[in-house]
């Protein structure tokens, strides 16, 4: 071996070693307490023994129910969050002025990591059964919100969770339109294509990579919220973050196995949509070259 390619293969080593701490990082906290999940749903609470118990668990109403109504609040606020997320982003795109343009762009990043605990007060305060908006409804308006809207029901945690996913999905499809070429909707007028027909035959297929990845990773997101959840409806409504939470970490309800059941089906779930968003991204890649 000459001397060239022996420093070649220690840069080489030496480059790996900067991530030693970031792989020690990962399997301390990602894939030691995936063992442990994996590990700890087959163990019954009270022998201790093995068990397939939790498992079986899973067949009744209450859990089937709490996966049913997280893919339902998911996928709901996902497609609306795709839908008005896009628009807004071609919009902000649109914008003659860079600064401003620039600014939104900041401020949706601000945005979207408002979420949590913190949302919720702000959405008790603003439109609560106290809040500024519903007693301004009152007042000038003589108009009742409650009982046919209630920021701690369903249609309250929907609102609640478009507010963080409206500008997740504006970050994510603005670089999709910064791929569309103007070259492309030149030559389409050129050849007698109007505006709709350039979207629906060039715009959208181009689009649909960042859109189908948009769609997933807001599944994901809105699918492992928890404390937005648990601050505004907890007990109303069953979620299975809130149930993992209650079999964690409760009293009245404390069974680890189930919630590490549930842990593990959930983890499943989001591996999937994290598997079609990289399936995604890797095809915008190769459109934007």
């Amino acid at each position: 071996m000459d001397k060239k390619s022996k420093n070649q293969r220690l840069a080489g080593a030496k480059n790996w070693l900067g991530f030693v701490p970031f792989l020690l990082f990962c399997f301390a906290f990602e894939f030691v307490p995936i063992i442990f999940l994996f590990r700890g749903s087959f163990i019954d609470k009270a022998t201790k023994g093995f068990t397939l118990n939790h498992y079986a668990a899973m067949g009744k109403a209450i859990y089937i129910n709490s996966f049913l109504n997280s893919v339902k609040i998911s996928g709901l606020t996902a497609v609306i969050g795709v839908i008005f997320g896009t628009l807004i982003g071609y919009a902000i795109y649109r914008l003659p002025s860079e600064r401003f343009r620039n600014a939104l762009i900041s401020l949706s990043d601000v945005t979207t990591n408002f979420s949590g605990a913190p949302l919720a007060f702000a959405f008790v305060i603003i439109l609560g059964m106290n809040g500024v908006i519903t007693q301004f409804l009152i007042k000038y308006f003589n108009y009742q919100l409650y009982p046919d809207f209630s920021i701690y029901s369903f249609s309250g945690l929907v609102l609640a969770y478009v507010y963080f996913q409206l500008p997740l999905m504006v970050l994510i499809i603005i670089p999709a339109f910064v791929g569309i070429k103007k070259q492309w909707q030149e030559s389409a007028e050129s050849l007698g294509a109007n505006t709709l027909q350039f979207w629906w035959h060039i715009g959208i297929p181009v689009l649909a990579p960042s859109l189908i990845a948009g769609l997933t990773l807001l599944f994901a997101n809105a699918f492992g919220a928890y404390a937005t959840a648990y601050t505004l409806v907890e007990s109303q409504l069953s979620l299975v973050t809130l149930q993992i939470g209650y079999m964690i970490a409760g009293e009245v309800r404390h069974d680890p196995g189930i919630g590490m059941v549930m842990a593990i089906i959930s983890l499943l779930i989001m591996g999937l949509s994290i598997a079609i968003y990289q399936i995604s991204t890797t095809r915008v890649r190769r459109w934007s070259k």
